[in-house]
């Protein structure tokens, strides 16, 4: 779960989620989530659709995805170029 402010109705422009076993994210990157449509954080084309953000925040379904390190970006919003993260919740089993 992904939570940006969300006092004011805003769309947070270039939300990407990736996942890796790799502390750098430098190998087995996977990307959860991506919504930047013009590549411009350079980080691959996205494929998601913009959201307005609300209190309820943002499932990201990993569909059963394994990896120890996430990263969370994202490019402004609607209303400024801040980025303001309330909160991310990272839900998960016991690693074998």
């Amino acid at each position: 779960m992904v939570w940006h402010e969300h006092k004011t109705p805003v769309v947070y422009r270039d939300v990407i989620v990736q996942v890796s076993d790799d502390p750098e994210f430098k190998n087995d990157v996977r990307t959860l989530f991506n919504n930047d449509q013009d590549n411009s954080s350079g980080l691959g084309t996205g494929t998601d659709r913009e959201y307005f953000e609300n209190h309820e925040g943002k499932l990201i379904d990993a569909k059963g995805t394994k990896a120890r390190y996430v990263r969370c970006y994202s490019k402004g919003n609607t209303d400024h170029a801040l980025n303001s993260y309330t909160e991310i919740e990272v839900y998960a089993l016991p690693a074998r």
